[in-house]
C-alpha cells in the first residue's frame, strides 16, 4: 500500500518531524510508525472485524492504521452514539475486538466482546508485511431508524484518499486542524490517510471534536488561532458559528489557512460569502457514505459560488432525466452490510443538476421533496439554507406536504433565542421573508413553528449527528397547531 511505503521513507529521511499531536501531546513520524507496526504485529490475528471506540486524537489513528497495515475489517463507533446504537453496530456487524482509549474503556467493555486499549500494544521498530483484506464499515447516524452499514471493501478509501490530496492541492507543507469526529469518513482520509501519504503534520483538537458531536459549535475560533493550519473541514454549522465570532469580535483568520472544505450538508450563501469577505477560505463539496464521502468539490482557485465543484477526476457523475445525481466510479460502495453486493452506478436519492463546465449544484433529497396541495414541488433544503444564513436560526426544518402554504420549524441559536423571545409574530414572518426574499412567493413559508433545542430534544426530533428528523418534526407541528 502506498501510504506505508510513503510513511515508512518519511520515518527514515526525517523521523523526529512531528506527525501528529493532540491534547495529550505529540508524535514524531518514526513514533507514529513504530506504534501503529506494533498494534499491527501484535493484535490478536483471529479478530478479523475491530471496532475503534475513541476519542479523536493519536490514539485514533494508530488505532486506524494499524488495522488498516494487518488487513483488518475497521468499524468507527462513534462516542456521541447511545450505548442502543453501539450494542446494534457490534452485533450487526460482527465485531470481534475493540479498541479503546482510557477515556472510552467503560463504556467499550460494556458492549460484551472483547476490549483492548489501544496504548498497551508494544511499539515496534519496523513495519510488518502488509496484509490483504483491508474494508471499513461506515454506520450512518441512524436519522431514520437503526444505524445502517456501508461497506467499503474494495480500495475505495485508498483512491479517495489520493483524489482528495490531488483535488485540494494538498502537500508535506500543510498543517490540518481536525476539529470533525473521527468516525466521520471524511474526516477519517482528511486527518488520517491524506497526511500520512504526502507526510503533512496534523493536530487532533479532541475536546472540540467531541463537543461538535454533541451538537456543539463553540471553540472553534480560538482553535485556529492557536495551531495555524492550513487546512481543515468543517460542517456548515461550524462555519456559521466562527464567522459569528469573528464579525463579533473584530478577529481575522491566520493567514496560514488556504483551503477549508464544508460540506455534509447545504451552505448558505449569506455564509460562505461572509466567510469569504473575512478571509476564510471556504470551498465547498458534496458527497456521501456510500461514496466514500466525496463525490466533488470546489478546488483552490476554481471555486464556482453556489456550486459544489467539479466531480473528482475519475469519477462518472450524471443527472437523470428525474433529476437524481447517479454516481460511478472506484469511490462506490460494495453495499451495505448483510444485503446485496452493489451492481452498477449509485443512485443517490438526491437532486441535482451539473452546469456546462461541469460543475455540480445539489437541490434537495428527491424523498423530502414538498408538494404543496396547489401542485408546486419545493425542496425544503433550498428554503432551509436561506434561513440558516441568518446567524439567530441554528436549525430549521421546511414542512408543508399536501397542505396550502408552508411551515418553518425553527430552533433559535444562542444568540437568536433572546430575540426571538421578544419578537412578535408579524417580526418573526418578516425575517423569513427577508431571508428568503430571492424565492417566489409559494416558496417562501407563511407559518411557523419556535422550538428549543430542549423541547427538540425532548420530542426526539433532533438525530445524533444534530439534524431534524423531518417527519416528527412535521407530527410535532402538526399536532402543536391543533392544540393552538
Amino acid at each position: 500500500m502506498q501510504l506505508f511505503d510513503a510513511l515508512n521513507l518519511d520515518a527514515f529521511e526525517d523521523g523526529g518531524a512531528v506527525a501528529m499531536s493532540d491534547s495529550q501531546g505529540q508524535v514524531s513520524r518514526e513514533e507514529l510508525l513504530a506504534r501503529l507496526a506494533g498494534l499491527a504485529r501484535h493484535i490478536d490475528p483471529k479478530a478479523r472485524v475491530v471496532g475503534i471506540f475513541a476519542q479523536n486524537g493519536i490514539d485514533w489513528a494508530v488505532a486506524q492504521l494499524g488495522c488498516a497495515l494487518a488487513g483488518k475489517i475497521v468499524v468507527p463507533l462513534p462516542t456521541f452514539f447511545s450505548a442502543a446504537q453501539l450494542g446494534h453496530i457490534v452485533r450487526d456487524a460482527s465485531v470481534d475486538l475493540i479498541l479503546a482509549s482510557g477515556a472510552t474503556l467503560p463504556r467499550a467493555q460494556s458492549a460484551g466482546v472483547a476490549t483492548r486499549l489501544i496504548g498497551s500494544y508494544e511499539p515496534h521498530r519496523r513495519l510488518p508485511d502488509i496484509r490483504d483484506g483491508f474494508g471499513q464499515v461506515i454506520y450512518t447516524s441512524g436519522s431514520t431508524g437503526q444505524p445502517k452499514g456501508v461497506r467499503h471493501f474494495s480500495g475505495q478509501i485508498a483512491w479517495s484518499t489520493a483524489a482528495l490530496a490531488t483535488a485540494t492541492g494538498a502537500t508535506a507543507r500543510d498543517s490540518y486542524l481536525s476539529v470533525l469526529p473521527l468516525p466521520l469518513l471524511l474526516e477519517t482520509i482528511c486527518a488520517v490517510f491524506v497526511p500520512v501519504l504526502l507526510g503533512a503534520r496534523v493536530h487532533f483538537e479532541t475536546e472540540l471534536a467531541e463537543a461538535v458531536g454533541l451538537g456543539s459549535a463553540a471553540g472553534l475560533t480560538r482553535a485556529v488561532a492557536v495551531h495555524q493550519p492550513t487546512m481543515c473541514v468543517l460542517v456548515p454549522q461550524l462555519l456559521k458559528a466562527w464567522t459569528a465570532d469573528m464579525l463579533s469580535s473584530g478577529e481575522r483568520p491566520p493567514a496560514s489557512l488556504r483551503y477549508v472544505a464544508v460540506g455534509g450538508a447545504p451552505v448558505p450563501a449569506s455564509v460562505a460569502e461572509t466567510a469569504w469577505t473575512l478571509g476564510i477560505p471556504v470551498h465547498e463539496g458534496y458527497g456521501l457514505s456510500e461514496c466514500c464521502s466525496v463525490v466533488s468539490v470546489n478546488r483552490p482557485g476554481m471555486r464556482r459560488a453556489g456550486t459544489v465543484g467539479r466531480p473528482l477526476e475519475g469519477l462518472r457523475v450524471s443527472v437523470s432525466g428525474e433529476g437524481e445525481i447517479i454516481v460511478d466510479g472506484p469511490s462506490v460502495t460494495d453495499g451495505y452490510l448483510g444485503g446485496e453486493a452493489r451492481l452498477g452506478p449509485w443512485r443517490t436519492g438526491d437532486l441535482g443538476s451539473i452546469d456546462d463546465e461541469g460543475f455540480l449544484t445539489v437541490h434537495g433529497r428527491r424523498d423530502n421533496l414538498i408538494v404543496t396541495s396547489f401542485g408546486r414541488n419545493i425542496s425544503p433544503e433550498w428554503i432551509e439554507t436561506m434561513l440558516l444564513g441568518d446567524d439567530r436560526i441554528a436549525l430549521c426544518a421546511i414542512l408543508g406536504h399536501a397542505r396550502s402554504g408552508l411551515t418553518a420549524l425553527i430552533i433559535p441559536s444562542r444568540k437568536g433565542g433572546p430575540w426571538f423571545a421578544a419578537a412578535g409574530r408579524e417580526d418573526v414572518l418578516d425575517l423569513i421573508r427577508r431571508c428568503c426574499r430571492s424565492a417566489p412567493g409559494y416558496a417562501i413559508p407563511d407559518d411557523y413553528r419556535l422550538v428549543s433545542f430542549e423541547q427538540g430534544l425532548a420530542a426526539n426530533l433532533l438525530s445524533d449527528n444534530g439534524r431534524i428528523r423531518r417527519k416528527q418534526a412535521a407530527a410535532y407541528a402538526l399536532a402543536e397547531a391543533e392544540v393552538g
